[in-house]
């Protein structure tokens, strides 16, 4: 039996708190965050993208995006807001827009574009579709991420294995989601270091 994107959400919402400025009980390891450069070996934050073309400001509260595509396979996207010292970022805002299962980006509208806050724990989630290639770019999702005070960070996410991220000039390794599939589409995961 495949497991659902709803189990593989809860699974996640289930998992402990991260420790606080990197404090681990004795005779434990540190935790590992693969993706998360900034938190456990001292490098950058999340790098920064181009928002591109498509960015329209304003976006609605809402984290079910994938009704706004009925035919597009379905993913969700999920991760937590840290700081470079692995400490949680509650409240953070999280703003996703992205290309529809045909390629297409809503110009008029706010058609797959929404933001939400992270919980208590730093935790954030979207509902969503894969979004489908356009000519000259590999499959992406855009980000912007802000914690209470902070600035804003813009970024694009990456699908491992695309053919398209070799040719891709905006594209980063260290962007690349983890995905896992579903029995009902996919679920990704990417920690967000602000």
């Amino acid at each position: 039996m495949t497991t659902s994107r709803r189990a593989l959400l809860s699974g996640f919402l289930a998992m402990p708190l991260v420790p606080l400025s990197g404090a681990v009980a004795i005779g434990q390891e540190a935790p590992s965050l693969p993706l998360t450069r900034a938190c456990t070996d001292g490098d950058e934050p999340t790098p920064a993208r181009e928002a591109g073309p498509f960015f329209k400001p304003n976006s609605p509260l809402k984290q079910d995006l994938y009704l706004e595509a009925p035919r597009g396979e379905r993913i969700t996207v999920a991760g937590y807001v840290l700081d470079d010292r692995c400490r949680p970022m509650p409240r953070s805002l999280v703003e996703i827009w992205q290309a529809d299962e045909n390629g297409e980006y809503d110009r008029s509208g706010f058609r797959l574009r929404g933001h939400q806050f992270a919980d208590e724990q730093g935790r954030w989630w979207f509902n969503t579709v894969v979004p489908a290639l356009y000519p000259g770019r590999t499959r992406h999702f855009h980000f912007r991420v802000q914690r209470p005070g902070g600035v804003v960070l813009t970024t694009q996410l990456f699908f491992p294995g695309e053919p398209g991220n070799a040719r891709d000039r905006i594209f980063d390794e260290t962007l690349l989601m983890t995905i896992s599939p579903a029995g009902d589409g996919q679920f990704a995961r990417f920690d967000f270091v602000v």
